[in-house]
């Protein structure tokens, strides 16, 4: 018999409407990014979950170094970086509770159902072979009682089992594992006492609040699980996030996964791997930012009313808005704080000519173009061009004017080295976009 769909009526459609409103509202206001970095060749699956707690950077930003950096050659790594995303940009545990205990039971309306139960799913896909939940913890766990930072009852340099093993499962040799594990992330250690030690929590007869967790919903599923454990007492985030991966290798070498990276695996690069915050644009094709460089803070900087949209090379830049400004987030650090200018937008506008140095490029809207000494912008007709910082008396399109540094105020420039200008583009009073003009060398400029 074929079934007969009846048109929705107007009530059923406000019914329909009012549930899509209330399950929005009780979403996560963020959600995670999973990147699968694959390769050709047959081999294991490694899952990296990083973020559970927000308050906890060395489990994130680790993992985002890994999603940016490296190569898989053999085998796959699958990474999220940023699972409690919400929490990680308000620097707290967790904001709707403590998001690693609720794997054995949520409740319905609990704003982190949605993102619970995906990675549920994905830590169960046949694919998974192992899992490796990311933390900072409190301490230096020890066996034995030493004084109040190294005993027992600490978590941190420590690599956490819930059980000895999982009889039927490949790498199901958990205590095993964790220790071989140790041993070589032991070899490299910035200071003695930073060694790891394996932590069993001996979950399902010892620790209730474990039987929640991340780890053992897996482990009760077959599926191997560890939590890497990094002391939040160490405050250098640099060597929270080397011990992270120096400890995510040697469980890849283990599993057999190939890979590669470009650069020593040290605790000084590290440091200069995370001062590059990345690149943004807000949104996508108009607007590009380099976010390292940005200053703390822009004052008119065009914003579509309407809806927020962007994207980042960083899967921990995210864009929050807060009272009547924009906040863009690196993790739980501030990036920089947007002020905005309210204006619609035109998406007529591709590509624009622009003489750099003499000679003419064609440059598409959204790019950053480095001059050297001066720059035009070419006229278009409808179209109105303004460089923020730069004024001539009497001229309201600022086409075709040839401009130096030295002739725009530097307190409009973007980034902090004050090299790095905006230029606009309008269509009538409607916005179309952003060309970043970065002069080369400041110094000689502003001579």
């Amino acid at each position: 018999m074929k079934k007969i769909t009846m048109p929705m009526t107007m009530i059923q459609r406000l019914i329909f409407l009012c549930l899509l409103c209330i399950a929005t509202l009780d979403a996560a206001n963020l959600h995670y990014s999973l990147i699968k970095k694959e390769s050709s060749q047959a081999g294991s699956t490694l899952l990296i979950i990083g973020g559970i707690h927000g308050d906890e950077p060395g489990g994130y930003f680790a993992p985002m170094l890994l999603a940016k950096h490296y190569k898989i050659e053999s085998g796959n790594v699958w990474v999220v970086p940023n699972l409690n995303f919400d929490s990680i940009v308000q620097n707290k545990r967790g904001v709707y509770g403590d998001m690693n205990r609720k794997f054995a039971k949520i409740e319905p309306k609990d704003k982190d159902l949605e993102i619970v139960n995906e990675i549920k799913k994905l830590i169960l896909t046949p694919k998974v072979d192992l899992t490796l939940n990311l933390h900072d913890g409190i301490g230096f766990y020890r066996e034995r009682n030493l004084n109040k930072d190294f005993n027992p009852k600490a978590w941190g340099q420590a690599t956490i089992i819930d059980q000895q093993q999982i009889p039927s499962a490949k790498f199901g040799n958990l205590g095993d594992i964790a220790k071989k594990v140790n041993q070589e992330t032991n070899i490299a250690l910035i200071e003695d006492v930073h060694e790891f030690n394996v932590k069993n929590t001996n979950t399902k007869t010892q620790d209730k609040a474990m039987q929640q967790s991340l780890t053992y919903f897996s482990i009760t599923n077959n599926k191997p699980a560890f939590a890497i454990e990094t002391s939040k007492n160490i405050t250098d985030l640099s060597q929270k996030v080397y011990y992270q991966l120096r400890t995510i290798e040697k469980f890849m070498d283990l599993m057999g996964i190939k890979f590669s990276r470009p650069f020593e695996l040290s605790q000084p690069v590290i440091k200069k791997l995370l001062e590059d915050d990345g690149t943004l644009e807000i949104p996508p094709t108009k607007i590009f930012l380099d976010l390292s460089t940005l200053k703390s803070s822009i004052r008119f900087f065009p914003m579509d009313p309407t809806k927020l949209e962007y994207k980042s090379n960083n899967p921990l830049v995210a864009v929050i808005k807060e009272k009547n400004v924009y906040k863009v987030m690196n993790g739980n650090q501030v990036v920089s704080t947007l002020i905005p200018d309210f204006i619609e937008f035109d998406h007529s506008l591709d590509s624009v000519s622009i003489v750099i140095d003499g000679k003419v490029q064609k440059v598409k809207i959204g790019s950053l173009v480095t001059v050297k000494n001066d720059f035009s912008v070419e006229p278009i007709r409808g179209y109105r061009i303004n460089v923020i910082g730069y004024s001539k008396h009497g001229v309201e399109n600022e086409s075709g004017l040839k401009i130096m540094q030295k002739e725009i105020m530097s307190n409009y420039a973007i980034d902090k080295q004050e090299s790095t200008y905006m230029v606009q583009f309008y269509k009538d009073k409607k916005f179309c976009g952003i060309v970043t003009v970065k002069f080369e060398d400041a110094a000689k400029s502003k001579k």
